[in-house]
């Protein structure tokens, strides 16, 4: 499990990978926060459950990431720890179930490194091989 940052001109471009696409999503959440903060400053004081559903895995990913950062930009938390319970079909719609931990932010703990604004679709792609799923995709920072 894990992530690395691969080369890009303007923005950052994550490649988040692991044993399973649950396990690839959780590090693909991390590296999200990694960018933003360090996230070994984050307490996992607080849990909180999200809930994602989407057409196809791509869009998974999308809203998945897409959610972390509204809870950054609205309810003000930052994240060092994820878990997600379950990724399923049901009824030809993809459903994700995750525990996520953390902390309101707080500038003085919490220094900021770059804002994102967005993930893009752009050179998304996902690859799912026996043992191992990886992640690939652009923050728009």
């Amino acid at each position: 499990m894990g992530f690395r940052f691969l080369e890009h001109t303007a923005d950052v471009y994550v490649e988040a990978w692991g044993p399973t696409i649950g396990k690839s999503f959780e590090d693909a959440a991390l590296a999200l926060f990694e960018v933003m903060i360090d996230t070994s400053t984050v307490k996992p004081t607080k849990r909180e459950t999200i809930v994602v559903e989407a057409r196809d895995k791509h869009e998974l990913l999308y809203k998945w990431l897409e959610q972390l950062i509204l809870k950054f930009e609205i309810d003000n938390n930052v994240y060092s720890r994820f878990q997600v319970e379950k990724i399923e079909m049901r009824w030809k719609i993809f459903h994700l179930e995750a525990t996520i931990y953390g902390e309101t932010y707080d500038g003085e703990r919490h220094p900021s490194r770059v804002g994102v604004k967005a993930i893009t679709y752009h050179r998304m792609a996902i690859s799912e091989r026996k043992g191992k799923t990886t992640l690939r995709f652009i923050l728009d920072v």
